[in-house]
């Protein structure tokens, strides 16, 4: 058996949050809010985290820097039983930090400094371990800069061949991010991307045709999360569905992909089918979508599966 039921490698940040947003007060002004709070969030770091409350065991795999805000990430990580052996840290690196100011209709403009996202390295000597999982998740694919020159797709291939089932998501603005993902993608069984990222890395505006291009690079399912729209599925055997979004009172969004991305795993570990293994990963990101802050509204797998029993959809 597996040493993990799921490894998070890629993105983890720091971000405090604040809700609801109105303005940016003039001068030195103040504006009062209702509620401030603190998340390890990002493609990897929700996903560790949504995963790990629904019972998996989980792996972190990123960087963090030497200060108060990787002190704390670690230290939220530890808190949910997230392994963090493969969280490195060095003298001189900053963890990756945003100031997320979340308006009331659940958008978030924000500002994020980069930080040991772009630092850290998994080297020979960690992948034994790194990929000794049921689920590999590369969790902001196009932010790991030490990564993305090549280690990320060499590590995804040992995740394959030895037998893990690989999802992968990405931070993507135009095609010139597509080289940095490319090389992941002939290993990597479910690419998880947003829509507005996926057509921003292929040009192209319909659904099908957008997972059609990313299949024949070499996924063998797309899997494309639409917001409130819903997501969007297609493999390289031709199935392809679209289920509509949970209709939920959104408090914030920050996280609502990265938190699919942990439903999916958990449901891929239950050997759910996959319009099911969509459902549960949408449930999760309704969840999340209705507390400020990535994870906030996720509580556990049964909460979540009730949840995808019982709520409408929009």
């Amino acid at each position: 058996m597996p040493r993990y039921d799921y490894v998070s490698m890629g993105f983890f940040t720091y971000d405090c949050l604040g809700w609801p947003f109105t303005e940016v007060p003039p001068g030195g002004g103040t504006v009062f809010i209702d509620e401030i709070t603190l998340a390890v969030s990002g493609a990897g770091g929700t996903a560790a985290i949504a995963a790990a409350k629904m019972g998996l065991k989980t792996l972190a795999v990123t960087g963090v820097g030497d200060d108060l805000m990787g002190d704390w990430v670690l230290q939220r990580l530890q808190h949910f039983g997230v392994d963090t052996w493969g969280v490195q840290r060095k003298p001189g690196w900053k963890t990756s930090s945003s100031i997320v100011t979340t308006r009331a209709d659940g958008s978030r403009p924000a500002l994020h400094m980069k930080g040991a996202t772009g630092n850290f390295f998994v080297d020979d000597t960690m992948i034994p371990r790194v990929i000794d999982t049921k689920v590999f998740h590369a969790g902001g694919v196009g932010l790991m800069d030490a990564m993305d020159k090549g280690q990320s797709g060499i590590v995804m291939k040992a995740a394959k061949a030895g037998g893990a089932i690989t999802t992968v998501d990405v931070f993507a603005g135009s095609p010139k991010d597509l080289p940095a993902i490319a090389h992941v993608l002939p290993y990597t069984d479910y690419f998880m991307p947003s829509i507005e990222e996926a057509q921003a890395l292929c040009g192209l505006s319909d659904y099908g045709d957008t997972s059609k291009f990313f299949i024949d690079m070499g996924v063998k399912a797309c899997v494309l999360t639409l917001g409130g729209d819903g997501a969007h599925y297609h493999d390289r055997d031709g199935v392809t569905f679209r289920i509509p979004a949970f209709d939920v009172h959104v408090k914030c969004t920050c996280g609502c992909g990265d938190a699919f991305d942990a439903g999916f795993a958990v449901a891929l570990n239950h050997g759910f089918d996959a319009e099911t293994c969509v459902r549960f990963a949408q449930a999760t990101s309704a969840l999340n979508a209705t507390g400020l802050g990535s994870q906030a509204g996720v509580k556990d797998f049964e909460h979540t599966l009730n949840f995808m029993k019982t709520t409408k959809s929009k």
